[in-house]
């Protein structure tokens, strides 16, 4: 029964997965064309600003999505230390903490950074765009963000569920 219902769950999330990297598909196809209509209005180096703008939103977001499942990770498995864990592996999970949190905290200070690229960006583009054309690339901003938190949230879950059921079906005779 909890092979089954594991299976289930698991069918369940890919087909989440697949309708996430539809939207995603979806999403990156708008993103063309506001690229195009961008590079239409502005001046080159303002279309510049907004493609690395565009560019590291995508890289920092899943930075900080990585790291912060990394160090989740890490952080579960130094619950999981008890008085048999010997003294190297608790010393490697204390130092491995402590790296992953300075790198959280340097990705946090880029994503404040990008945040405020993305006010210089959004006011370049106020003075070419009218206000509906500004809300849907505010709009595509927020859901090319919100896409990219739920692919990598899926994919954790895929992955620990896929464990789950492989750590069972060894277990089983």
């Amino acid at each position: 029964e909890l092979i089954s219902s594991l299976r289930s769950k698991l069918q369940t999330l890919w087909e989440e997965r697949e309708l996430v990297l539809s939207e995603a598909r979806e999403c990156a196809e708008r993103g063309e064309e506001l690229e195009a209509m961008v590079q239409d209005v502005c001046k080159p180096n303002e279309f510049e600003r907004y493609m690395m703008f565009i560019g590291d939103l995508e890289k920092v977001v899943s930075l900080l999505l990585c790291l912060s499942s990394r160090l989740a990770r890490v952080q579960n498995a130094m619950r999981r230390i008890d008085g048999n864990t010997d003294a190297e592996e608790k010393q490697s999970l204390n130092e491995r903490h402590k790296l992953l949190s300075r790198q959280r905290e340097d990705a946090k200070d880029l994503k404040e950074n990008l945040d405020r690229r993305e006010r210089v960006v959004s006011g370049i583009l106020a003075k070419y765009l009218t206000d509906q054309q500004l809300q849907d690339y505010r709009r595509f901003v927020q859901v090319k963000t919100s896409l990219l938190i739920e692919q990598k949230d899926l994919e954790e879950q895929i992955k620990f569920f896929e464990e789950q059921l492989e750590n069972l079906e060894k277990s089983i005779p």
